[in-house]
């Protein structure tokens, strides 16, 4: 059964970096497409990050210029490097992937089949 685990999350204070990873396991081929998203008690799951079978990248907007997505060439490691960190990116980061090729939002947390149990990240000021 495919799955992603995620790692990397921790304590940081505000302007500190954390990098965020998660193995795709399960799948012989990877995951094409995969992102980051986030979540805050009481709150809904927000795309944070994906990446497209090209390779191509997608942001949301608070975090352009702070977070780098990437991923390896088996498409089964996928990292997130947040720099500059806010106290307003303080959540729980989930992992997601699928392989299907579907005309879908990458950002779009119905997009993936696959999630990982969620790294906590807390920023302090």
């Amino acid at each position: 059964v495919a799955q992603a685990v995620e790692s990397g999350g921790g304590s940081v204070q505000a302007g500190g970096s954390l990098r965020l990873s998660c193995v795709a396991s399960g799948s012989t081929y990877g995951f094409g497409y995969m992102a980051w998203f986030r979540q805050v008690p009481g709150k809904e799951r927000v795309g944070v990050a994906s990446i497209l079978r090209d390779d191509k990248t997608r942001y949301l907007d608070s975090v352009k210029g702070r977070f780098t997505i990437s991923r390896d060439s088996a498409k089964k490691n996928l990292w997130l490097q947040m720099n500059d960190l806010k106290p307003e990116d303080t959540a729980m980061y989930y992992c997601a992937g699928d392989a299907r090729i579907i005309f879908m939002d990458s950002l779009s947390e119905s997009r993936y089949s696959y999630w990982g149990q969620g790294t906590q990240v807390t920023v302090s000021s």
